[in-house]
This record gives C-alpha cells, structure tokens and sequence, in this order.
C-alpha cells in the first residue's frame, strides 16, 4: 500500500474513534502530500465525500452535548474541509454562529467583524445571498459593539463598513430578486399544468374547437414551458 494510502486508511481510523484532533489534521495534511496531481485530485474527492458522511454522523452524535463540546467538533470539521478544499459554508455558519453564543461567556470565542466579514464574501460568491447578508449584519454589528467613534483608524474602519454595507445590498438585492424568479417559476409552472390540463380536458370532453385554436394553446402552452426552462435555468446557475 502507498504512502497516501496508508495516511488515509489512518485518517478514517481516526474519525471512525471519533478522535477529532490536532493529530488527525496532520495525518490528513500528510494523505495529500503526494506530488501526483491526478491522485491528489482523486484522493481529495474521496475525502470529501468520506468527511460530508462522516459529519453527519458526528453532528448527530454530539446534539445533546455541551456546546464546548459541539464547537470542538464543528471547529475540527471546518479545519479538515478547508484542507481538501471545501468550503462547506453550512458548518462554518454554524460553528459562527455557536462561537457567538457563548462569547458572552467566553469572550476569547467572539467572532470578529473580519471573521463575518470573509464568511459573507465567501457565502456571496457562492450564490447564499441571503445567509451573506445576515452575516454582514453581523459583520456590522461587531464594529458597533467596538465603537467606530473610539478607535485610533476610525477612517480605516468607516471604509471597512462601507464594503461590508457593500456586499450587504448586493445580497439584499440579489437574494430578492432570486426569490421573485422563483416565485414567478412556480406561477408560470402552475399555470402551464392548468393550460395542458384544460387543453386534455376540452380533447377528452370533445368540446368543439377549430383546430387553429388547438394550435394556439399548444403554442402558448410550448411557450410558457420554455420560459419555464429558461427560469429554472438561471435559478441552477
């Protein structure tokens, strides 16, 4: 068995005992340290598939535990995905967000403004622009509890909130318009239905009708499918 493939038969090992460590992170980071490109590609697909499983699995485990407990985890996850390359905004919006909820407490767990601020460019360029502007408030929200006032690079700061402010109306605007082309996606797709089913039923019933109105339902029938597609097309991009 190869170098690789030991390193990642250990690093499953070490998972499967749920031993979310310093350690395992460094076996990970040896699994990909071949100078084969197509195999480091392969590897990591693999990996990140075992680790989107395996998260899961571990998420579920720890819902009834302390959230010190469950930070460790989530926090464990996001290192290992950033390692094979994932983003995987879903964890580290939600070890964000755990973070912030015991920094009252904690006050070492407080998330940054820069920390919301690079998850926001992050979940914007990815298409969650809904999940980008919550954490652009917060972004904003940790510069206030600062006070912008008292600060010794108070143009410094003015000019990170208006990029922050920025991406925030950027996403406010492209989440809204996303959610009117679903909306009107699922108009056009219900009224399309109810064109075809009044069409079947007026053949099934045979109701009198020129065959150039037949052909006109058909062509505006065709023409609201296509329409259709082409939503659905530009809600997958």
């Amino acid at each position: 068995m190869s170098h690789a493939g030991e390193q990642t038969l250990l690093f499953r090992n070490q998972l499967k005992r749920r031993r979310f460590d310093g350690a395992a992170l460094q076996i990970l980071q040896s699994t990909l340290a071949s100078k084969d490109v197509q195999s480091i590609l392969e590897l990591r697909l693999n990996l990140k598939e075992f680790l989107r499983s395996e998260s899961v699995i571990a998420i579920r485990e720890v819902a009834e535990k302390p959230l010190d407990h469950k930070l460790l985890i989530l926090d464990f996850l996001v290192h290992a995905f950033a390692i094979v390359n994932d983003s995987c905004l879903a964890l580290r919006y939600e070890a964000l967000v755990l973070r912030e909820s015991m920094s009252s407490s904690h006050q070492l767990l407080r998330v940054s403004h820069s920390e919301w601020m690079t998850f926001a460019e992050h979940a914007f360029d990815n298409g969650f622009y809904s999940i980008a502007g919550k954490a652009c408030e917060n972004a904003l929200s940790c510069l206030q509890m600062v006070g912008v006032s008292k600060t010794h690079h108070s143009r410094e700061i003015l000019e990170v909130i208006g990029n922050i402010q920025r991406i925030k109306d950027a996403a406010v605007t492209l989440s809204a318009t996303h959610s009117v082309q679903v909306q009107t996606a699922e108009y056009l797709k219900k009224n399309t239905i109810r064109s075809l089913k009044n069409s079947s039923l007026c053949k099934e019933t045979e109701y009198p009708a020129s065959s150039s109105f037949r052909k006109g339902i058909k062509r505006r029938n065709e023409c609201n499918l296509q329409r259709l597609k082409a939503l659905q097309k530009v809600e997958g991009n």
